[in-house]
């Protein structure tokens, strides 16, 4: 069985090299759903608390919501954090709250503090759901992912095979010490 959920993502970007509209920067609003399959947990009986996926994932994905995303080759990278140096908001500012831990990955990297997600390829609706199965794949037991974005989507499918223990009384992932960090349950 499946629990099912979904993210938006205010984010802009371009496709650098393409020969269309989307060479120009652009917004889009994205949605994420993700879809984690696992058997019932008998306790609470559901497969995963839905607000826990979103919030296991928007831990790392909020770095894509109201952010850049740039190819690692695009010219206008270098740029924009000239011009954000100059405006002084390259290394962040108070106001910048909604930041994720900065990562970094073979598909993309995240600079938090300056709204900017660097990938190494076109960040396109393919794109996205290739880097957000990376940067998910050992939390949560992903099913299946689909990502619109203006009139595009697109979805992929994955083989379930992640053992996650769960609690019993709230149903999230236990930590690696056998503990609910919702509840305090201890695994025995």
């Amino acid at each position: 069985m499946r629990s099912i959920t979904t993210l938006d993502l205010q984010y802009a970007h371009r496709f650098y090299g393409f020969q269309g509209e989307a060479q120009y920067l652009h917004g889009h609003t994205g949605v994420l759903t993700i879809e984690v399959e696992d058997s019932v947990e008998p306790g609470v009986n559901m497969v995963f608390p839905c607000n826990e996926i979103q919030k296991t994932a928007w831990e790392v994905l909020k770095n894509f919501d109201h952010a850049l995303i740039l190819r690692e080759d695009d010219p206008l990278l270098p740029a924009i954090l000239d011009v954000y140096e100059k405006q002084g908001i390259k290394n962040g500012t108070p106001a910048n709250k909604m930041k994720g831990p900065a990562f970094k990955t073979e598909l993309a990297t995240a600079y938090p503090e300056c709204r900017l997600v660097v990938t190494k390829e076109t960040m396109t609706v393919e794109g996205m759901i290739k880097i957000v199965y990376d940067l998910l794949k050992d939390k949560l037991n992903i099913a299946k992912l689909t990502f619109t974005s203006g009139v595009n989507a697109a979805s992929a499918e994955f083989e379930t095979k992640n053992k996650i223990d769960r609690c019993p009384l709230c149903g999230i992932a236990l930590n690696e010490n056998g503990v609910c960090p919702k509840c305090g349950y201890r695994k025995s």
